[in-house]
């Protein structure tokens, strides 16, 4: 039932969206805009000598900004709300997307001639709708379990709208695990028994979005952090691709990827396929979702 309700709500968020006219310019220091995706597959076989299964999925997807550009100073805040649901054969639905991620970044630039060069301060939160479940049914996540909070000042250089290069050498990173289940555990990074871990470190990003070709957009995040104090020069990993391909004003096809690599994170595999995990670790993980559907872009061309 939460499957149902989450895809819901995103459904819900996206669709008033469609109805609304374009806006007629805005002339203030403000650009606010945003694009709402929903994407459905499914796949019916009868009598398929090669085998397979039947499956439908429902994906869905939210993204706004609001941008403030006057003088030296800039002030950007993105969301970003995805939910997915897939159902295969005779299993019931499971999520295939779930997603929560809030930003807000304060920029001043270091000349008041052009320059590329900002001072900047970035706060950064990411965490998902609901629980997710393992293959047996048991629940290995939650709403803030993991939940994530990055604090961080440094230096950003900007090539106009379409690339960001941007280093914190005084970076917070907050781990939040508020399920107790979870957190007896250990999961995320966490003490066993502790609901939060707090981190000092740096932090590296790199933002870069454009047309590369007629109706097509692609956009990539790579966000790199590393402990100070525990196991400096491991390397914390997250890479978010989007790719747009547009048909007509609401028609795309979209392919969206995403690998982490967190130390702290173990992922346990079978190594001997007995049906037990037997081997725990830090693992590079990967996720994409691919469909063709509905999407809207409203408000001024994103920065």
């Amino acid at each position: 039932m939460k499957n149902y309700l989450m895809f819901a709500i995103v459904l819900l968020m996206t669709f008033p969206l469609c109805a609304q006219d374009d806006a007629p310019a805005d002339t203030s220091y403000w650009k606010k805009g945003g694009v709402g995706s929903i994407t459905f597959s499914q796949v019916s076989l009868t009598n398929w000598a090669a085998g397979g299964e039947n499956s439908v999925s429902l994906n869905g997807f939210l993204g706004l900004f609001s941008n403030y550009a006057k003088d030296r100073t800039t002030w950007e805040n993105r969301a970003a709300f995805g939910y997915g649901i897939i159902k295969q054969g005779d299993e019931d639905f499971s999520k295939s997307d779930d997603r929560i991620n809030l930003s807000t970044q304060f920029g001043y630039k270091l000349t008041k001639e052009k320059g590329n060069w900002f001072f900047s301060s970035l706060l950064d939160f990411k965490t998902q709708f609901v629980e997710g479940l393992d293959a047996e049914g048991n629940r290995i996540s939650a709403f803030m379990a993991p939940g994530y909070l990055l604090l961080a000042s440094g230096i950003d250089y900007k090539i106009g709208d379409k690339f960001t290069f941007g280093f914190a050498p005084i970076t917070g990173k907050f781990t939040f695990v508020t399920d107790d289940d979870l957190a007896a555990v250990g999961a995320f990074g966490v003490d066993p028994g502790k609901n939060s871990r707090a981190e000092l470190g740096t932090f590296v990003k790199l933002f870069y979005k454009d047309d590369i070709a007629t109706n097509v957009n692609y956009e990539t995040r790579l966000e790199l952090f590393t402990n100070y104090v525990e196991n400096f020069g491991n390397i914390d990993v997250n890479w978010e691709n989007i790719l747009f391909l547009k048909v007509n004003k609401f028609l795309t096809a979209n392919l969206q990827t995403q690998l982490l690599y967190d130390d702290d994170i173990d992922i346990g595999v079978d190594t001997n396929d007995d049906g037990t995990l037997d081997e725990f670790g830090p693992r590079i993980q990967f996720k994409s979702v691919f469909g063709v559907g509905l999407t809207y872009t409203f408000g001024d061309k994103d920065q």
